[in-house]
């Protein structure tokens, strides 16, 4: 990722705000495409008032943020500047290449966000703008940008989804009780914003074994309703035929071959929602990239309740997890914590992903 320039204006950040801004209206539309945003500045402009444009890629065939920025200007493009959250691309996918849109508006400056680490592109979009004479400046906003697009990157650097983990637990760590009844260890709030994370998956993945004592449907449940089929659903191991669950993609063995596979399938995050065993192989594997806890003001007060985690654990101090707090919320009477985890890079793996955007 750039170094975010040190002498980077109030201007530049307020431009790639919006464009982040704008890029979340796209979240739940477009991918497997990445969400991205873009904010087109006539050079006499404000990129928070008048003179300015806003676009996000239009759902999974539409133009990309840049060419809706650019076509909403016009002619007040020329000699503007062009703040996009993502690399514009440079290469033939479902539409043309952005870039060729940028150099024929007359965009003086592009600002970006991000470098995009697909093949097809990864600093070509910049290297071609700046062959055509135009100014382009990498990294203002990079941070809340790599925040918003982790899906997207992290797929395209390692070529498999982002998985986040999601978990409902006590105070003392517990998911259900002794004779395995677990509803509701979450209050309401709670429950809504679990459903805002399906709605922001690709695919929900669970066990056979969760499936077979609590039925789950895995579909997500919004007050605004929620268009489409919704993510896909996935089972480890074999679901009874008349499980809520189906239609659903069965799949077993090695999880980093689950993984891959999904990858393939363009599934670019993927919510792991149980049970115990399973939380325990994606995290013991080094497969979690983010843990979601939802953590209610409640305890089974004993250790007969069943663990967030079924399986050995650190055997010394020393050995014990340690991810980031990236975010604590509070959701009625319980918390999201959301935790990040360290994964290992692209260029480490010697992974690279290409997918038509």
């Amino acid at each position: 990722m750039a170094t975010p320039p040190s002498n980077a204006s109030d201007v530049d950040e307020r431009g790639l705000r919006r464009a982040v801004a704008t890029a979340w209206t796209a979240r739940r539309t477009v991918s497997p495409r990445p969400w991205v945003g873009a904010v087109v500045v006539a050079a006499d402009g404000d990129p928070d008032g008048p003179g300015s444009w806003t676009a996000a890629t239009e759902g999974t065939e539409g133009p990309h943020a840049e060419v809706g920025a650019l076509r909403a200007a016009g002619e007040a493009a020329r000699g503007g500047t062009l703040y996009c959250t993502l690399e514009p691309c440079s290469h033939h996918g479902r539409t043309p290449p952005c870039v060729d849109a940028v150099i024929e508006a007359g965009i003086a400056r592009v600002v970006v966000g991000v470098v995009d680490p697909d093949v097809n592109v990864s600093g070509e979009g910049v290297a071609r703008l700046r062959a055509a004479g135009i100014q382009v400046d990498v990294g203002v906003g990079a941070d809340e940008v790599a925040e918003q697009l982790a899906p997207y990157l992290t797929h395209r650097r390692t070529g498999r989804p982002q998985v986040v983990l999601k978990l409902a637990t006590t105070l003392d760590g517990r998911i259900a009780a002794p004779d395995g009844s677990s509803r509701w260890i979450t209050g309401e709030a709670a429950r809504l914003d679990a459903h805002g994370l399906r709605a922001d998956a690709d695919a929900i993945l669970v066990g056979a074994g969760t499936v077979r004592a609590d039925d789950p449907a895995l579909t997500v449940r919004l007050p605004e309703g929620f268009g489409g089929d919704g993510p896909l659903r996935v089972v480890l191991g074999t679901a009874p035929a008349e499980a809520k669950v189906h239609p659903a993609l069965e799949v077993s063995g090695d999880l980093g071959d689950v993984l891959d596979d999904l990858g393939r399938r363009g599934v670019l995050q993927l919510l792991v929602e149980g049970g115990s065993s399973v939380a325990h192989g994606f995290h013991n594997g080094g497969f979690v990239d983010r843990y979601v806890i939802y953590l209610a003001p409640a305890l089974f007060g004993g250790d007969d309740a069943r663990p967030a985690f079924s399986g050995l654990g650190a055997p010394t101090i020393d050995d014990i997890w340690r991810g980031q707090i990236v975010s604590v919320r509070r959701l009625g009477d319980d918390l999201r914590l959301d935790v990040a985890a360290t994964r290992v890079g692209a260029e480490e793996e010697g992974r690279h992903v290409h997918r038509d955007r």
